[in-house]
């Protein structure tokens, strides 16, 4: 399931403010900064630090590759990333 635009453009990290790279196809949205990711379910997004996911450092190469090939959207207002 795929957030709506508007919702994309006022994401933002709970915990530094920033913005996200959402990625539809694997339904999540993911702060570089702090290598945490945030799962969406059924849509909505789990937008709760103590939920959020550390991500390793491979698997922060492998998100990166992918937004840089067109995979993903910055959330705040920024398209594409």
């Amino acid at each position: 399931m795929t957030l709506d635009s508007l919702l994309i453009d006022v994401l933002a990290c709970p915990e530094d403010k920033g913005p996200l790279l959402y990625f539809a196809t694997e339904d999540r949205l993911y702060n570089p900064r702090l290598h945490r990711s945030y799962e969406i379910r059924d849509g909505i997004p789990v937008m709760l630090i103590d939920e959020a996911t550390a991500v390793s450092d491979v698997e922060h190469s492998r998100l990166m590759a992918l937004a840089d090939s067109g995979g993903a959207r910055s959330t705040g207002g920024s398209a594409g990333s």
